[in-house]
């Protein structure tokens, strides 16, 4: 039976702070069928490659069912159980200071608050913190800095209103693929121009009129010579300014930095200055280049300064529009999921705040300082502060920086509850109890976008197993600490009611965060709510926030920050010469524990990798496809070479997503140093310092499996398929039984075998079967091995000939790697389009294979194919 019967339900996907609308049905086995949805208005319809591929996600492979206790299964009397005692019995040895929450954009808004009010409000301390700490809390400091509380001022309305649209350390064509949409649809209508401010060219730069890219961590001096050029211009909003303090200080700071930090020739520098200048209608987009960094709360402030000199905020076309990197990092935001807040933006330091707080839950304490955000968390785990830990969605023993010291912290720790949806995590393994929660798709709550947006996740799946919602979980282990009559909860719309109420404490204080309208909302309209931007009072609904020049801090007005430039916190050396950037991929997300679900998002870059500059690379002998090791003084790894000069020479790009459980040598962010930002906290993913040389491997591998693969070499890296598996391999050891060692990876002692081998260069292909049915297939070489590899991979599980030759049979198209994953179209395909005549531009090739004409995040590297082709046609 499938669900085409069914209706649609309107729900919200989970992956970045865009906040796209999805509409959902199920397909009848368990998975679903599922379209963007026309009518939210956060994407009108449109989805990026990762949302389209959702319905690819939701089965139960490799879902944690029941709870498990010290790895063995358990029910959930026993492990809440425990997980109460153990918490109780912490905090009364040692002080509620001895545990802590680590929490995640993934939750929900009804889970976050449950987990806060927990934590600050029963607990008694503040040491709850998000993993949205390492995305986006420079900006909440700048925003808070300059306006007085972390409010967001436009929308994204501004984004198709506006003529210049400045992207900051945003790749945005992949990490928000469908505002980028936006972006391109603006400068179509009405001829907006991009600036893309970037040290490395990224598909962003595609679209870009300008593209600076400066050295690592000087957006400071570039903003500040900004500032320079507009007071030196006449651009400034005097009027505006009368509702501002600081100015004076910071044009001087401004002045008094130096722009030729920023590696750019001062003509373009002034370019750039003159275009800002001149368009009335600017948004300045940032994101994680900004946000990542030691300086980053500056960085942030630098950018707010000359939106705030030029009064070009809070109208249409005009702003900072700061866009996060989950989907309810804004919801965590304001429940105050972060250590150093209260709820509903009210502060932790005030007493006054506090005391409301305190007196709206009826809790027996409010804690009167911050809490430990992340990175010191994570320390006081290791030194023994923090005795017992609890961490909700997310994977910090991978995504923290030096996450190998994390990932030891947590394993010493004396006890550690995971809430996840998966036991197949490095921070999972390492739970003294693991807590199966329910995932999205699943889960019923609301989530905020990055411009305000409210939007509903909804149900259309029922809970696997015993998986159970996270608000329940914590409400449960708030009842069994004692607190029962505060976590009586019986629905997320019943928490939502609260929290709304709640808010209203926020107007009370004069802050941004109300939606006090929704305290008395029916069960009914909480089911039914549609996208709603707060702030949603009985007098106001939305909009922008600072057209009436009115600010949150006491006296009313704006603070212009005055800021320099510092250079990052890690300083290249002669035994660490390269600048790491990091960063994400088009189609994967954070770990991959959903994405990496989904062959056709596997399909695009199947393994990690490193960019390094071509001059770079000749120097210290690497070749095309080799294999680099990579060193810093926390921790080292080992990745492709990809050689580019979409970086500049002394830079390094590697991608953050692989893990022990799909690529152990590429956890990058075990070299990435634990230095913050001293206001926010934030860790500076952008700018460590590694060494980079050959992997001298002495054999490269190349497998394919119906199954999962027992991988174990110095190098490996696993990918799903549609037919099952495919890795990457290798080894500083030579191996002397390849078939043998060919049925261990597949686990097939009895399967028959074909093989070839040349023991003298190094070189073997074995293919094993059972009844002409591939079940794996090996290929061996001293160098990287050359087969075709997107061909291969659909080779198991089929009665394939001529699986040895590593190429398909000449009937058979080789579609070749994936471009758009949208609608699995690979580059032989585009090539065959252009070379036939069908197809000479970037929409020629949409027309006739559809390529690029969903999200449109590959269209950048299409038109780099086309020009490939050009320059080769053109040589002949």
């Amino acid at each position: 039976m499938d669900g085409s019967g069914l209706p649609e339900t309107r729900s919200t996907c989970p992956y970045c702070g865009v906040g796209c609308g999805v509409l959902l049905r199920p397909d009848g086995q368990g998975g679903l069928d599922m379209r963007g949805d026309p009518d939210h208005p956060a994407n009108f319809g449109r989805l990026c490659s990762k949302g389209s591929a959702l319905g690819e996600t939701v089965g139960l492979d490799q879902r944690l069912l029941t709870p498990r206790v010290d790895g063995r299964q358990s029910d959930w009397d026993s492990a809440l159980g425990l997980v109460a005692s153990r918490f109780s019995q912490t905090i009364a040895e040692h002080g509620p200071d001895s545990v802590a929450f680590y929490v995640s954009g993934q939750l929900l808004t009804e889970d976050y608050y449950v987990a806060n009010k927990l934590m600050k409000g029963f607990i008694g301390s503040a040491n709850i913190d998000t993993n949205s700490r390492l995305c986006m809390a420079s900006s909440v400091a700048g925003h808070k800095r300059a306006f007085g509380t972390d409010t967001v001022p436009g929308t994204y309305e501004d984004i198709d209103a506006a003529d210049l649209v400045v992207l900051v350390g945003s790749n945005l064509a992949w990490c928000h693929p469908v505002l980028h949409q936006r972006v391109l649809a603006a400068r179509k209508a009405r001829g907006t121009k991009i600036v893309v401010i970037d040290p490395r060219r990224t598909a962003s730069c595609d679209s870009a009129d300008m593209h600076l890219a400066l050295e690592p961590g000087s957006d400071v001096a570039l903003f500040n010579r900004l500032l320079v050029k507009l007071y030196e211009g006449g651009a400034l909003d005097k009027g505006f300014l009368a509702h501002t303090n600081g100015f004076d200080d910071t044009l001087h700071a401004a002045f008094s930095d130096d722009p030729s930090v920023t590696g750019l020739e001062r003509v373009r520098i002034d370019k750039f200055c003159e275009l800002w200048m001149r368009t009335e209608k600017v948004v300045t987009i940032y994101s994680q280049g900004v946000n990542q960094s030691s300086s980053g709360s500056d960085k942030v402030n630098a950018i707010l300064n000359c939106h705030l000199a030029t009064g070009r905020i809070g109208k249409s076309g005009c702003g900072p529009l700061s866009v996060t990197g989950q989907p309810n990092a804004m919801g965590g935001r304001e429940v105050g999921g972060l250590a150093n807040m209260l709820a509903c933006h009210l502060d932790i330091e005030n007493a006054d705040h506090r005391a409301a707080v305190r007196d709206f839950w009826d809790a027996p304490r409010i804690p009167d300082a911050p809490g430990l955000k992340a990175v010191d968390m994570f320390r006081a785990v290791g030194d023994g502060r923090i005795k017992a830990l609890w961490i909700i969605h997310t994977n910090p023993a991978v995504s923290m920086p030096e996450a190998d010291a994390v990932r030891d912290s947590i394993a010493a720790c004396p006890f550690t509850v995971v809430s996840d949806i998966t036991e197949q995590t490095d921070t999972a393994r390492l739970a003294d109890v693991l807590l199966p929660a329910t995932a999205w798709a699943e889960k019923d709550g609301t989530v905020t976008n990055s411009d305000r947006t409210i939007s509903r996740q909804r149900a259309v799946l029922p809970p696997p197993g015993a998986a159970r919602p996270d608000w329940e979980i914590l409400a449960e282990v708030g009842r069994r600490m004692g607190y029962s009559a505060a976590f009586d909860y019986s629905s997320p719309a019943e928490i939502f009611r609260e929290y709304a109420a709640l808010s209203s404490l926020g107007s009370h204080f004069g802050r941004d965060f109300d939606i006090s309208a929704f305290a008395a909302l029916s069960d009914r309209d909480y089911a039914t709510l549609a996208p709603v931007r707060w702030p949603v009072t009985a007098s106001r609904r939305g909009g922008r926030f600072f057209a009436d020049r009115r600010f949150f801090h006491s006296d009313g007005k704006a603070k212009l920050l005055p800021v320099r430039w510092r250079p990052p916190a890690a300083k290249t050396e002669p035994r660490y010469p390269f600048r790491l950037n990091t960063g994400r991929l088009r189609d994967q997300w954070h770990t991959m524990t959903r994405t990496g679900l989904s062959p056709r998002l596997a399909a695009h870059l199947p393994e990690p990798f490193a960019e390094i500059h071509p001059g770079d690379a000749s120097r210290l002998g690497i070749a095309r496809a080799d294999l680099v090791r990579l060193t810093s003084p926390t921790g080292t790894a080992i990745l492709r070479a990809r050689l580019t000069d979409t970086v500049n020479p002394g830079q390094v790009f590697a991608p953050m997503h692989w893990t022990g459980e799909t690529a152990p040598s590429a956890r990058i962010d075990a070299l990435v140093a634990a230095a913050t930002d001293p206001v926010s906290g934030q860790p500076e993913s952008k700018a460590s310092v590694v060494a980079v040389s050959r992997f001298d491997a002495a054999w490269y591998g190349f497998a394919v499996s119906t199954r999962e693969i027992a991988l174990r070499s110095d190098y490996w890296a696993l990918a799903r398929t549609r037919h099952g598996y495919r890795a990457e391999l290798a080894g500083a050891a030579a191996i002397a039984d390849w078939e043998g060692e060919a049925r261990r990876l597949f686990d097939a002692p009895d399967a028959q075998a074909v093989s070839v081998a040349d023991h003298g260069r190094g070189v073997a292909r074995i293919v094993l079967h059972e009844k002409g049915i591939v079940l794996g297939a090996l290929f061996v070489a001293p160098e990287p091995v050359a087969v075709m590899r997107d061909y291969l991979s659909t080779v198991p599980g089929t009665a394939a000939d001529s699986v040895l030759t590593g190429r398909p049979p000449a009937d058979v198209p080789d579609p070749g790697p994936v471009v758009c994953s949208c609608f699995g179209i690979g580059v032989n395909s585009i090539i065959d389009a252009v070379e036939s005549g069908k197809a000479a531009s970037v929409e020629a090739v949409g027309a006739a294979l559809g390529a690029g004409t969903n999200c449109g995040s590959c269209r950048p590297e299409i038109a780099t194919l086309l020009q490939s082709i050009r320059q080769r046609e053109a040589a002949e």
